[in-house]
């Protein structure tokens, strides 16, 4: 499974968040400390907000903080707001062919393991002793 750049993004800010949930950081901050654009992760926030995993704050006392249940929200949780839902991508080249659908067959197990892995890892359990 090859997490697109906004997954992980998400991955990073809502882990960063929920280290602390009482704390509030700015898009600026938390792009500074994982290298990456603020304009690309202002625009996970937005999605993380909707979600209703992160609140945002405006003016001097503003950012972002967490908002979630750290024992409840899983890793798939926040990846399936980024990434495509199983079974929607678009058809692969050379995927009608017997070898080809031999080949998607073992791709779609290693998906789902995937998956499964990161259904069964919450963020608490990400968290714990950090």
């Amino acid at each position: 499974m090859k997490l697109q750049t906004a997954t992980r993004l998400g991955l990073y800010a809502v882990l960063e968040l929920a280290r602390d949930p009482e704390r509030t950081l700015s898009s600026a901050d938390l792009a500074e400390r994982y290298g990456v654009s603020g304009h690309h992760l202002a625009k996970v926030l937005r999605t993380l907000s909707a979600a209703g995993l992160v609140r945002g704050g405006r003016g001097a006392s503003g950012g972002y903080r967490f908002t979630g249940n750290r024992r409840r929200i899983t890793l798939m949780d926040i990846v399936a707001l980024f990434e495509p839902a199983p079974g929607s991508r678009a058809e692969e080249p050379g995927e009608h062919t017997e070898i080809g659908a031999a080949l998607q067959r073992v791709l779609t197990e290693v998906d789902e393991i995937a998956e499964a892995t990161l259904r069964s890892i919450s963020l608490e359990t990400m968290l714990k002793g950090k």
